[in-house]
């Protein structure tokens, strides 16, 4: 199954999740969490640590997110994480 980068419409496929995390972690800007200041890769890393790192509620204060957007980060975030081997990202990133 091939997966597509969704940050602003970039819309670069790969073969594998991992090389679509690497590719958002190198490829784009990183952001600063709203919640915290902490500065982290966009795209799936950036969800992780909001969904990780910090409550429901205190995301969607700090996003404005809907019900609806944070469903979406969930499932995404299950999604990825069902597919992903997080050792082959870290390695791949450290490199």
């Amino acid at each position: 199954m091939p997966w597509e980068c969704g940050i602003d419409g970039c819309g670069a496929v790969f073969e594998d999740v991992e090389s679509a995390v690497v590719h958002q972690a190198t490829e784009h800007e990183r952001l600063e969490c709203k919640v915290c200041g902490t500065v982290v890769p966009d795209g799936y890393l950036a969800i992780r640590h909001a969904f990780t790192e910090h409550s429901r509620a205190e995301y969607v204060r700090a996003y404005g997110a809907s019900s609806e957007e944070v469903r979406q980060r969930e499932a995404l975030l299950e999604e990825i994480g069902e597919e992903a081997n997080m050792t082959t990202i870290a390695n791949r990133l450290k490199q």
